[in-house]
């Protein structure tokens, strides 16, 4: 069985983009978000194993939604995986001291490099 993944970034079209992307690539995307509110509510109804999240959703921020995403369902603690397009020594130790399990730029992003990341958690 594939893993289930949901894709949260404020970006529509990088949130097509990478749907497309990762469908069938050895992921299941079964759900995209705009936002920390919609994202929640779909973990909840559509039990993801893997949430891949922009660090920048807008006004948002996607540290804290990963911090929130892992308290409420503590079965993420493995499958949570911050993205974005800026590289990961740009937020200091951030990425390191948050509960996700990884982190992947965008520019890399694929089914493989998210599968990797949440295996070495």
């Amino acid at each position: 069985m594939r893993p289930r993944c949901l894709i949260v970034d404020d970006n529509e079209s990088f949130l097509e983009i990478a749907a497309a992307s990762l469908a069938g690539d050895d992921l299941d995307v079964v759900g995209t978000a705009a936002t920390s509110a919609d994202a929640l509510r779909q973990v909840a109804e559509q039990q993801p194993d893997v949430v891949l999240v922009d660090i920048n959703l807008g006004e948002e921020s996607g540290l804290e939604l990963a911090r929130i995403l892992v308290e409420r369902f503590p079965r993420l603690a493995s499958g949570v995986v911050l993205i974005s397009t800026r590289a990961e020594r740009d937020f200091g130790g951030l990425i390191k001291t948050s509960p996700a399990a990884g982190f992947i730029p965008k520019t890399e992003l694929s089914a493989r490099a998210v599968l990797e990341v949440v295996a070495n958690r």
